[in-house]
């Protein structure tokens, strides 16, 4: 027996079919919407004036898939040689931290956000 799996993307704005999914990054938390070619330009044409003027943190799949260049939340947090840094801004921001072992998630995105 044979089957097939098919799957229909959906606009989100307005249910007619979707031509692609773009994914987005905002204050840290990333998003995707399954979006139809009118509807995809249309985020791209509002995100371009803010992406023209924003810094690039890094180079995610995004671009590549024709997706919105955007902050990527996707990041697993700070290299271990970067924790003396996340530590001491902690301390001077009034965050309790240890001299040594793990920093607490909500640090590391206060930092992140910081940052």
């Amino acid at each position: 027996m044979v089957q097939k799996t098919e799957i229909v993307l959906t606009d989100d704005m307005d249910g007619s079919p979707a031509s692609r999914t773009v994914s987005f990054a905002f204050e840290g938390v990333a998003y995707e919407i399954d979006l139809n070619d009118e509807h995809a330009a249309a985020i791209e044409e509002s995100f371009a004036e803010w992406v023209a003027a924003a810094r690039r943190t890094g180079t995610g799949g995004a671009a590549a898939s024709g997706a919105v260049p955007a902050r990527s939340s996707g990041r697993s947090g700070p290299k271990r040689s970067d924790l003396d840094a996340v530590r001491a801004w902690a301390r001077d921001n009034g965050h309790s931290v240890s001299d040594r072992g793990r920093v607490a998630q909500k640090v590391l995105d206060a930092y992140d956000a910081a940052h």
